[in-house]
């Protein structure tokens, strides 16, 4: 069978990654973000960060549970989408809310324990988009790269706990954020457990001799 065309598919989810920015600069045109558009615009890009991050995690259960293997060269865009709308989320941050002042941005993020744990999950994709392209994966080599990009993981990890600081009630979108999640480490998890050793080769036994 032929594998789908993988350009197209990027091509897709290029254009649909794009839509909801597009969306969100089209309703601040038109003064369309309620009564506090700074702090829609936070919250909304940094739901779409935590959205790209998940689908970024779910390409490899997706090509273990389905063997289309193709759908792993979807991956880099999604990571780097999970980067470019967690800079956006930061830049609501220090534009809106601190107006690009250093030392306030300091002393906020030592102060207020979920700007901490997001300053620092963002702070952690750097070193992923840095290294998404196939130069950087030829230079540090396949297996420091890919240890290095379980960062991922803690990312995540960082951005729900981030998420769940700042809502204080329990609400359902943290609960499906966290569940989510659960479910995706979980099931590498369940891959790594379930991974066939190779079976060792059986050596012929010496005839016997009369």
């Amino acid at each position: 069978m032929k594998p789908p065309d993988t350009q197209f598919g990027k091509l897709v989810l290029f254009v649909n990654g794009a839509v909801p920015l597009a969306l969100l600069a089209w309703d601040a045109y038109h003064h369309r973000l309620g009564a506090n558009p700074q702090e829609f615009a936070t919250r909304a890009t940094g739901v779409l960060t935590l959205v790209c991050l998940f689908a970024t995690l779910a390409v490899t259960p997706l090509r273990k549970l389905t063997k289309a293997n193709w759908v792993i060269k979807l991956r880099r865009m999604l990571g780097l989408y999970a980067f470019f709308y967690g800079a956006l989320h930061l830049l609501t941050y220090v534009w809106f809310t601190e107006w690009f002042n250093v030392s306030e941005i300091a002393r906020d993020t030592l102060k207020r324990r979920f700007i901490f744990v997001g300053m620092a999950s963002f702070l952690m994709m750097i070193p992923l988009a840095v290294t998404s392209t196939d130069a950087m994966i030829k230079r540090l080599g396949g297996k420091r790269w890919a240890r290095l990009h379980k960062l991922t993981y803690v990312a995540a990890i960082g951005g729900v706990i981030h998420y769940w600081m700042i809502v204080k009630a329990i609400t359902t979108t943290q609960i499906a954020f966290a569940a989510a999640l659960a479910l995706l480490l979980g099931a590498r998890v369940v891959f790594n457990l379930t991974k066939q050793k190779p079976k060792a080769k059986v050596q012929p036994r010496p005839a016997a001799q009369s």
